[in-house]
């Protein structure tokens, strides 16, 4: 009776031993900031791939940091810019035009010093300058964009590798382990929905940033067309 007694006690305190353990490992988890819980999971998915789509973040976000401070620096009110190019052609002429043009800053004014530049030899001549030009400062505008667009499609191709690779090592550990228990396949499913995950995200982070440049180069381009007419307008005007 006594050891009857003596195992069901030990069976008691094992059994809330156990649950003791496990809520004190539920409340560890709970007590894991974001940034722990975000390094725990990317060393789980393996440093390589998850190292490399890092990696694609890190130089994708760059691009396009340096992208929206370029855009937002060529950003221009043209209607003023042209008002004030307007005064300036009927007050001093093309000179006075021209300098105001360079006294401000962003890709219209360098168009509209162009084509005021090229405007003595007649208007037509004036206005293929600022077409010529105008292709240039929208190559400048779209510089390293197609970079950004190679990290989105790079980022989840790389994870999908990484969940390629680690549902083979799922398969190969069912080979060796010659079992299907959950225990065998825990390991490198969890490495294949990581790297998964991990490559969506970046890849979400970086097309939100891509779509916010595209569209602010579309502006831009067509404010500098806008303008661009009514430069043309304002040197027919004065010709005359």
């Amino acid at each position: 009776m006594k050891k009857v007694v003596n195992i069901l006690t030990v069976t008691g305190f094992m059994f809330f031993g156990a649950i003791q353990s496990t809520f004190a490992q539920e409340a560890a988890e709970e007590s894991r900031t974001f940034h722990q819980e975000l390094k725990l999971r990317f060393i789980e998915g393996g440093p390589v791939f998850m190292g490399i789509v890092l990696v694609a973040l890190i130089l994708g976000l760059a691009i396009a940091i340096e992208r929206i401070i370029y855009l937002n620096m060529a950003s221009t009110n043209t209607k003023k810019l042209v008002a004030k190019v307007d005064d300036a052609l009927s007050s001093g002429g093309i000179e006075a035009a021209k300098e105001v043009c360079r006294n401000s800053k962003g890709p219209v004014a360098s168009i509209f010093y162009q084509g005021l530049d090229r405007v003595d030899e007649g208007v037509d001549a004036a206005e293929k300058a600022v077409v010529s030009y105008g292709g240039v400062q929208m190559g400048l505008l779209e510089k390293n964009i197609s970079w950004l667009s190679l990290f989105i499609a790079l980022a989840p191709m790389l994870g999908f590798m990484g969940t390629v690779i680690g549902m083979i090592g799922a398969f190969d550990a069912i080979a060796v382990a010659n079992d299907i228990s959950p225990a065998v396949v825990a390991d490198g499913i969890k490495v294949a929905l990581l790297t998964t995950v991990f490559g969506l995200v970046v890849a979400i982070i970086l097309q939100i940033f891509y779509n916010y440049i595209v569209s602010k180069v579309d502006s831009i381009v067509n404010n500098m067309e806008d303008a661009s007419i009514s430069l043309i307008d304002l040197l027919v005007k004065y010709k005359k």
